[in-house]
């Protein structure tokens, strides 16, 4: 049986820390008020075992898919779209851990923008429920997210300054082979001001 046209709403947001994923994604919900689901509230808090750990840096691995709950995110998404509502997590990076839940709702003809540095991650499984709009993989030059992500990160007080900087020059290193594998994942290489032209021409003729 074919899957409805109706359901496919979900636009993945992905690509490095620090690229612009959630000042689109405001953008977005500003104009249009499609809802937003923050999936790197999807982490998995810092006691659990399962956690990966960096040997460069000789912390947990923030930045490894691993350290985030893939398949809890696909079904928020999946029970987003076909009832409307959906709880997620209330992920506190500064304490490392989930605090709280929320309710996310969305109207019929919402797209829904999931955004997130392991966004990506989900796109083959997103698009196997049926429920993929699109998938964007949002970058800048690195130096540039380099300023951008420690400027927010800095400002949000997310762990310490050293631990920043250093995890900071590691990502920027990084940043290019990010791209590459989500890429590969199935999302499509593009600028923030790009994305948002195309969403919202989009919008018109849904």
């Amino acid at each position: 049986m074919s899957i409805p046209d109706h359901r496919a709403r979900v636009v993945v947001l992905a690509g490095p820390s620090g690229a612009g994923k959630s000042r689109l994604a405001e953008r977005l919900h500003a104009t249009h008020g499609w809802p937003i689901v923050r999936l790197d509230d999807f982490y998995r808090d810092e006691d659990d075992p399962s956690m990966p750990r960096s040997d460069e840096l000789g912390i947990i691995d923030w930045d490894h898919p691993d350290s985030w709950s893939a398949s809890t995110a696909v079904d928020s998404l999946v029970q987003l779209v076909d009832t409307g509502s959906t709880w997620t997590p209330v992920y506190d990076i500064s304490l490392s851990r989930a605090v709280d839940t929320t309710t996310v709702q969305a109207a019929p003809d919402d797209l829904v923008l999931a955004e997130g540095i392991f966004a990506a991650e989900i796109v083959a499984a997103l698009r196997e429920a049926g429920v993929l709009h699109s998938a964007w993989c949002i970058h800048h030059r690195p130096f540039v997210t380099f300023v951008r992500r420690l400027a927010r990160d800095l400002k949000e007080r997310r762990k310490s300054p050293m631990v920043l900087v250093r995890r900071g020059l590691a990502l920027m290193r990084a940043e290019p082979e990010v791209v590459r594998r989500q890429v590969a994942l199935g999302a499509e290489s593009a600028r923030a001001k790009d994305v948002e032209a195309r969403l919202a021409q989009s919008a018109l003729q849904s």
